[in-house]
């Protein structure tokens, strides 16, 4: 029984899934219900912990409520009445001038800041990949759009005052594993995004406090980055002259440098952390397996870039063979992703493939297939679905 905990522990702790034995469904039920199954059913790809991603048709809105937003993590959550605001409390040490010891009301006092940013699983579209790697198969929606507000991380650090050798700054939450052996899920950021002024800790989510599921009562938002970096259940800050050691930052969330050349027979490249999103676009509606009618036929998504704003997204409706522009609906916000609009004009009875693919204002363009890496991360190949044409 030991072994199997511990098996079980680690391989949810990388993104595998395991069956598992009685008793779990009453926890993934109760964990369902607060991510809001009842009204707008998530996919559940694991569930202890409970991880399940968006059905892509909710992306028709531009911010993702928060009882359909998806959810990852690795351990589950802590215990509700850990995470309480009147018993939390946030630590910051190491390479600072003062420690600070702080609850959600010290933090409150500092100014408040609301963004819109996209949140993504470094593994969504892990499914994809091929050949197949090991993992949570999530396939199109472990994403979300949300308005983040809570303080600036630059703010807490000055308070703190980082010393000169400080250069990393580390995370760690109140979310634990069930064995003491399986390491802490711990990450660092550079202390140049840390102290970027779009860089928040959140305690507030789509105006309202943050849900249990989503890391109250505060977590860490990285604007533009994969959301390994936004710690939930935020309950300490060390500043650090070097990357965070251990699993989740040095064989975890790290890509190679160079894309992997898989007939090459070569030694990949170094590894690097996983850090910022690549441009990408999905398909919101119609819906895989959908059948339209001989005529106008509207096509929607959403589309985003990490750091960059989108500037163009680009539909084919015959498989890629030829490309129109479609229209950008609303104001482009940094971070925030970018519905768009495409009326196609159906003519040809029959089965077709819809395809979309985005560019940023670096140029960056999405791909048709995103490069092979042995984490399965960062997945953008262009969104396709196959619909029917009827008479």
């Amino acid at each position: 029984m030991f072994r199997r905990e511990w098996l079980r522990t680690v391989l949810q702790g990388i993104g595998i899934g395991m069956v598992v034995g009685p008793g779990i469904p009453s926890i993934a039920s109760a964990q369902a219900s607060e991510a809001g199954q009842g009204t707008g059913p998530l996919t559940v790809r694991v569930t202890r912990p409970f991880d399940a991603e968006t059905p892509v048709r909710e992306f028709a809105s531009w911010l993702t409520p928060n009882e359909r937003f998806f959810t990852r993590s690795h351990f589950g959550p802590p215990p509700a009445d850990s995470v309480k605001p009147d018993a939390w409390r946030l630590t910051v040490k190491g390479l600072v001038k003062e420690e600070l010891t702080l609850n959600l009301k010290d933090l409150q006092q500092l100014e408040a800041v609301t963004l819109t940013a996209v949140l993504q699983c470094s593994g969504n579209g892990r499914a994809h990949h091929r050949p197949k790697v090991p993992g949570v198969q999530w396939e199109r929606g472990a994403v979300g759009n949300a308005q983040w507000t809570g303080v600036r991380l630059r703010d807490v650090l000055q308070q703190a005052g980082v010393k000169p050798q400080g250069v990393h700054v580390q995370f760690q939450g109140a979310d634990r594993p069930a064995l003491a052996t399986v390491p802490l899920f711990t990450r660092s950021i550079p202390l140049a995004k840390a102290l970027h002024p779009d860089t928040l800790l959140a305690y507030e989510m789509n105006g309202r406090p943050l849900p249990l599921l989503h890391g109250a009562p505060l977590r860490v938002i990285t604007p533009g980055w994969m959301a390994e970096s936004c710690m939930k259940w935020l309950t300490e800050i060390t500043v650090r002259v070097d990357e965070t050691p251990g699993y989740y930052m040095q064989q975890a969330y790290r890509i190679p440098e160079t894309a992997v050349r898989l007939s090459s027979g070569l030694p990949g490249s170094a590894m690097v952390p996983v850090e910022q999103m690549p441009v990408k676009s999905l398909i919101a509606a119609p819906a895989e397996g959908d059948t339209v009618r001989i005529g106008p036929v509207t096509i929607q998504g959403v589309a985003w870039a990490g750091e960059a704003p989108v500037v163009k997204v680009e539909v084919s409706c015959d498989d890629g063979k030829t490309w129109e522009q479609a229209r950008l609906l609303g104001e482009g916000q940094p971070y925030a992703w970018r519905q768009w609009q495409f009326v196609w004009n159906a003519r040809t009875p029959g089965p077709t493939a819809i395809l979309c693919r985005a560019t940023d204002a670096q140029g960056q363009e999405q791909p048709a297939t995103s490069p092979w890496n042995p984490g399965g991360f960062l997945w953008n190949g262009w969104d396709r679905l196959s619909v029917t044409v009827a008479a």
